[in-house]
């Protein structure tokens, strides 16, 4: 390229100026769909604020590509209507105000008075139109001050350089980008519906009817439809179940898998029984995370929850993965009042001396878990309980992608996470889709719609007519799921058999 083009984005809240436009104090909030709207305080003629997605670069690359439409009509139809209908809500962008070439410098910047959370966004095949974000390491600590719960974060007034950048070697391709400009990088697939195990929150009592082994995808379909979404900028994989330890062939997965090129990732999610025994093979075939599912820390219990023995095992595992020095390894643990939410604080105590990272979960709805409200503890209740303690808990700067809201403590080795899909969902910034065992294919955890690529797959259709029905399901997806409450009366499959 002969140039590098610098691209200047302000939004959030800050006082005085942002970027040198010459706007007054400003506003947030948050529309039902998930984007930051910013409300004009004081107007310079010439220069109006945008309403921006939670990742502005998918509009913006519309007008580094050259479309001459107004700002506000390359916007989702959703945004654009919400917007029309809030009153008092500023529309619209002066393109040439928030661009300007720099031909010279490449390097990162974070200007602002203060608080600015840097944002960076590359070519990363040589062309505009694969620009993506990533996170500046340039986060000013004043944002979260003495609070750990801030939600300045959100709001900090940010800015990026689009500049050359090496080549990815899996570029996003438009397959995987859905209507609201979400790039999905990151595949779950499920290696199998079996489990030794019968979690209350995955299984029903009654158990569950399970696909028969035809119908499962094959080693070969899998890594067939890995390659696939790889290649088309898939770079993070995750391999769940049911347990996904008890596929026979799963090394040979692994070490297929890994081998993909521009596969950055290959992780699993495991209740751990048969791991410790398992691990340092699948090791040397390329698994490079690992989360452990622990919702207890007591035998009894745990029999109790899982319907099975097997807790010391897990604990095993663990420390199996700690000496084959996976860091952090993550512990998911799922928390229901009155069975396991007395635990929380000595779950945290775990990362003290360890490179744990333990991860609380929001009980979820799934068919067959007999989900209530009752049993929920909310985010805020479990990171109450933690500060109550663990009073230097600090919040860590969270990856714009991450499901997370991570923290660290003075003197712990390990971190403390939460995942809050109930009471502060983090949809606007999905990136993930699921390939479930049966080869249904499925964009959103509790959504309904899913899609079977096995059936096109065995009757005998090319990659590019597979990816014409991944990239239809994608634009298919919704912009935020529908709330605990109207997820609970929605149809879904059980848990063990989406894979999480």
């Amino acid at each position: 390229m002969a140039q590098a083009h610098k691209l200047q984005i302000g939004f959030g809240q800050c006082c005085g100026s942002i970027l040198g436009l010459g706007l007054g104090s400003l506003q947030p909030t948050t529309n039902p769909y998930g984007f930051l709207v910013v409300k004009q305080a004081e107007k310079t003629e010439g220069s109006e604020l945008a309403l921006l997605t939670a990742n502005p670069f998918a509009l913006f690359e519309l007008w580094l590509n050259g479309d001459t439409r107004k700002p506000e009509n390359m916007m989702p139809a959703t945004m654009r209507r919400y917007a029309s209908k809030t009153s008092g809500w500023r529309l619209g962008l002066k393109k040439l105000n928030f661009f300007s070439v720099n031909c010279e410098s490449e390097s990162y910047f974070c200007q602002g008075s203060g608080n600015c959370q840097g944002l960076t966004s590359s070519f990363i095949d040589g062309t505009m139109s694969q620009a993506y974000a990533t996170s500046c390491e340039r986060l000013s600590k004043s944002l979260i001050k003495d609070n750990p719960t801030s939600d300045k974060l959100s709001y900090a007034t940010s800015c990026a350089q689009l500049s050359e950048a090496p080549a990815r070697d899996n570029p996003v391709s438009d397959m995987l980008v859905d209507s609201f400009g979400r790039r999905h990088t990151y595949l779950r697939i499920s290696l199998t519906e079996r489990c030794n195990l019968r979690c209350m929150y995955c299984m029903p009592a009654e158990g569950v009817e399970l696909t028969p082994n035809p119908q499962l995808l094959s080693q070969n379909e899998i890594v067939r439809l890995a390659n696939l979404f790889v290649s088309s900028g898939v770079d993070k994989i995750r391999l769940t179940g049911g347990e996904p330890t008890i596929r026979k062939d799963i090394e040979e997965i692994c070490s297929q898998l890994s081998s993909l090129k521009g596969l950055k990732t290959l992780a699993i999610t495991t209740n751990g029984i048969t791991l410790a025994r398992k691990l340092p093979k699948l090791k040397e075939c390329g698994l490079s995370s690992v989360n452990i599912s622990l919702d207890t820390l007591v035998p009894a219990k745990f029999e109790f929850m899982t319907r099975r023995k097997g807790h010391e095992r897990v604990m095993e595992s663990i420390h199996t993965a700690i000496d084959l020095g996976y860091n952090p390894v993550k512990v998911n643990c799922v928390v229901m009042r009155g069975f396991n939410d007395d635990e929380i604080c000595d779950f945290v105590e775990m990362t003290r001396d360890k490179p744990i990272n333990i991860r609380f979960i929001e009980f979820m709805p799934f068919d067959g878990n007999v989900w209530n409200v009752k049993k929920l503890v909310p985010y805020a209740e479990m990171l109450d309980r933690v500060v109550k303690q663990f009073t230097s808990l600090k919040r860590l700067q969270d990856h714009p992608t991450e499901t997370a809201k991570n923290f660290t403590i003075d003197g712990h080795c390990g971190t403390v996470s939460f995942i809050t899909s109930m009471t502060k969902n983090f949809c606007a910034g999905c990136n993930r889709l699921r390939l479930l065992a049966d080869g249904n294919f499925k964009v959103c955890l509790f959504g309904p719609s899913e899609v079977s690529l096995r059936d096109p797959l065995r009757s005998g259709v090319d990659d590019h007519e597979l990816g014409e029905i991944i990239g239809a399901a994608v634009k298919r997806k919704k912009a935020s799921h529908a709330g605990m409450f109207d997820i609970a009366k929605t149809a879904n499959r059980p848990m063990i058999h989406i894979g999480g």
